[in-house]
């Protein structure tokens, strides 16, 4: 574990305390568009800023709320609440994402937290994926579930033809809504779907915590799986779809 990660679990052990004491009504308040083009809520803001001072020495951040904050060689692409929409409906599946490219363009640490629960994980690259408790202090790599019954399929809501074809393959998923969040149990589930606009905010850090699975990264999807031939079957699907669409154009 370097300082950056050591960094990140510091951030996010502050964040957890201060919604473990209560959300109060000024963290519902919603403002401005921010830089990943969704309405930043005051929760959003409070969780951005403290990342900026425990990451701010480390580079230049790039958040999904305010855009670019600070210079450095480096880059920190952030997302201060992922799942912000469930945070805010209190509801227990949301959590923060950090990813750190070094001036090379290289990808240097990936840390995913599930605020909602405590486990934190992270990976270095060519190194095992972590996965520990805040406050705990004891990272180990994560257990597996070989027998998964369910994958992931995060905007599903907006995607009712894929849903109806998934269901007739007996594909069945959860849509829990907070793609970083997803690809950091990746390891747990059959799949991990996302169909919708990439943006990178969403997918830097849990996409480098799938480092070994099967992935497909498309303009407007996003496939991981353990199992090569589950993610075939779902990008057949995909393509189906597309052809009767322009089928009917």
């Amino acid at each position: 574990m370097n300082d950056f990660i050591q960094a990140c679990i510091a951030a996010n052990e502050e964040i957890a305390e201060a919604i473990a004491q209560g959300l109060d009504d000024v963290h519902f308040e919603m403002t401005d568009v921010g830089a990943g083009g969704d309405v930043s809520s005051r929760l959003d803001l409070f969780a951005e800023s403290v990342f900026v001072k425990h990451l701010g020495g480390f580079g230049q951040i790039e958040s999904e709320e305010s855009g670019i904050i600070g210079e450095g060689d480096a880059k920190i692409i952030l997302d201060p609440i992922d799942g912000s929409s469930n945070a805010l409906s209190l509801f227990p599946y949301y959590g923060t994402s950090v990813a750190c490219i070094n001036a090379d363009g290289i990808l240097d640490a990936a840390v995913v937290c599930n605020l909602a629960n405590g486990e934190l994980f992270y990976r270095i690259p060519g190194q095992p994926l972590m996965c520990g408790r805040l406050f705990a202090k004891v990272y180990l790599p994560p257990s597996s579930a070989p027998s998964a019954q369910i994958g992931l399929f995060e905007k599903a809501y907006a995607n009712p033809a894929l849903v109806a074809l998934l269901a007739a393959s007996d594909l069945k998923f959860r849509s829990p809504g907070a793609i970083a969040l997803s690809l950091a149990y990746a390891h747990t589930v059959r799949f991990v779907l996302f169909v919708g606009a990439f943006r990178i905010y969403d997918f830097a850090a849990g996409l480098a915590l799938c480092e070994g699975f099967e992935v497909v990264v498309e303009q407007d999807y996003v496939i991981v799986s353990h199992d090569k031939n589950v993610l075939r079957r779902i990008e057949g699907l995909i393509t189906e779809i597309k052809n009767a669409q322009q089928e009917e154009e």
